[in-house]
């Protein structure tokens, strides 16, 4: 009886030897589970932490100053303060921007009023303008020394970016201002500014349409103006932002946080004119200061500071568009816009502070 007592308490003692072993191991084992699915939840939060700015697509339709800002506030780091980060995409001509923001295919568009008022008019009432940069058109027509006015122009061939552009609609008004209606020229597609002033090298067209900086590389290489746009100050809706409405139900926040680096871009083109210089010197492949400022002299006047629309600017587009399609009468310039962010940006102060000295 006695040697099986003794046998059972060395059973009862191994068993609880390997129980207090498996508890520690289980323990052990838990906590490495409890370390492990830490380190695991831990690597998911630091990779939203490191993906947590919102990314927005964000086109533009011209290498020139007046839609410069996208890239000043790429070289400022605006994106990062606003906890933003922006795709930036270049899709040459009005038309074809305005088309790629239709289809949801960017989340702003920088474009000129008309590539946007005219899908409006035909139904498309999703888009609207939440910013202007700049109300009246600044673009200028030049030719070879042998036409010297603007009745020289009739019967030849004026470059332009895309029919229905900025551009386009321009040469078309400062036309008709010297009595020179638009189908007595013949209108050549080139598809971007740039390759306008090729083709006005090449002689594949007899003028071009262009804008600053690229007019001053123009009078360098020993064009001249035929017409000098800014000093006609065509009203008009030259360069926009635009969205969907549907984008801002979905991204106001978002939207708002954007328009806060555009309008702080905007800031910086204003005032500080070297750093401005250095982007659109890399930007464009500009080394040249003298075609910088003039460049930069001529269009600044023109620029928005708080990014606000003008209803002339606005009629103006609806007015031509009215031309070719009657229901553009109907429509007033107020249905056009969304101002909320303009107005958000001046009831909180965000303008009078982002100003404040600057001037």
């Amino acid at each position: 009886m006695r040697s099986g007592n003794i046998q059972n308490r060395k059973i009862r003692r191994k068993f609880l030897s390997f129980s207090r072993r498996m508890v520690m191991k289980i323990r052990v084992k838990n906590h490495i589970y409890v370390l492990a699915i830490s380190l695991l939840f831990g690597a998911v939060f630091a990779h939203s932490g490191a993906m947590a700015a919102d990314k927005l697509v964000v086109l533009y339709s011209a290498r020139s100053m007046s839609q410069s800002m996208p890239w000043i506030a790429q070289a400022a780091g605006l994106l990062k303060k606003y906890d933003l980060d922006m795709e930036l995409v270049y899709v040459g001509g009005g038309p074809r921007a305005a088309a790629a923001t239709i289809a949801g295919d960017t989340d702003v568009t920088v474009v000129g009023g008309v590539s946007i008022v005219r899908p409006f008019v035909q139904g498309n009432k999703d888009l609207a303008f939440i910013g202007s940069v700049k109300n009246i058109l600044t673009h200028s027509i030049f030719a070879k020394p042998d036409i010297k006015k603007p009745e020289n122009l009739r019967k030849k061939r004026i470059g332009v970016t895309q029919i229905g552009s900025n551009p386009h609609y321009f040469a078309v008004q400062a036309l008709r201002h010297f009595g020179v209606e638009a189908r007595e020229v013949a209108f050549i597609q080139t598809g971007g500014t740039a390759e306008t002033l090729a083709a006005l090298v090449s002689e594949a067209i007899d003028a071009a349409v262009l804008l600053p900086p690229i007019d001053a590389q123009a009078i360098d290489l020993g064009y001249h103006y035929v017409i000098n746009g800014p000093e006609l100050r065509i009203p008009y809706a030259a360069t926009t932002l635009v969205t969907r409405r549907a984008t801002i139900a979905k991204r106001q926040q978002v939207l708002s946080r954007f328009m806060r680096v555009m309008a702080e871009a905007g800031m910086i083109l204003h005032t500080d004119r070297e750093f401005t210089y250095k982007v659109l010197g890399k930007q464009l492949r500009l080394t040249d200061r003298k075609i910088l400022d003039a460049a930069y002299n001529a269009e600044i006047k023109a620029l928005e500071p708080r990014l606000v629309f003008k209803p002339e600017a606005l009629q103006a587009i609806l007015d031509e568009v009215a031309e070719i399609d009657s229901r553009a009468k109907k429509v007033k310039p107020q249905e056009l816009v969304d101002t909320r962010y303009l107005d958000e940006m001046e009831k909180s102060g965000f303008f009078d502070q982002l100003w404040s000295g600057k001037r």
